[in-house]
């Protein structure tokens, strides 16, 4: 008994591998090769995203950290204090009287403008 159903298997796997059968499934057997491939470039395409958005975060932290370092000198550069000693070897002056306001000793204002 258990000949034939060895017997079966074997005639059964030999029916399956026929000619006919293969290319009469030929065109299922091409779409899952298309959707294999398909598969692993998504794979790809995604490892690929992954690191550039990666690349991009890191690079975006670094311009994040010069922006940073950059506007605190600025601030620091354009304190009073700083700005005297900045200016100081043009020989320019802080000053210590508020500034005289000059006002036109002529009577017509109109005639100014």
């Amino acid at each position: 008994m258990e000949k034939n159903v060895n017997q079966d298997k074997k005639k059964n796997l030999k029916r399956l591998l026929r000619y006919q059968w293969i290319v009469k499934n030929l065109p299922y057997f091409l779409f899952l090769t298309l959707l294999a491939v398909i598969y692993i470039y998504n794979g790809h395409y995604a490892d690929k995203v992954v690191r550039a958005i990666g690349k991009t975060s890191n690079e975006l932290k670094e311009l994040q950290y010069e922006y940073k370092t950059l506007k605190s000198e600025v601030m620091f550069r354009s304190k009073q204090s700083e700005l005297a000693r900045a200016v100081e070897p043009f020989g320019l002056k802080e000053l210590i009287l508020p500034p005289l306001v000059l006002s036109d000793s002529g009577g017509d204002k109109t005639a100014s403008r």
